[in-house]
C-alpha cells in the first residue's frame, strides 16, 4: 500500500525549464565530437614530429 504522507515528505519539485537548461549547459561534458577532434589533433601532432 502506498503511504501518501510519506511520499509527500519525499517530494522535491522539478526544476523550471530555464533552471534545467542552465544546469545542463554549465556542465563540461565530453561528447563523441570532442573525442574525435582530440584524436585528430593528437594524430596531427605526432605526424609533425
Amino acid at each position: 500500500m502506498i503511504n501518501f504522507e510519506e511520499e509527500l515528505k519525499k517530494f522535491r519539485p522539478s526544476l523550471e525549464v530555464e533552471d534545467a537548461e542552465e544546469s545542463i549547459y554549465n556542465q563540461d561534458l565530453t561528447d563523441m565530437a570532442d573525442l574525435l577532434v582530440r584524436m585528430i589533433q593528437e594524430v596531427q601532432e605526432t605526424e609533425e614530429q
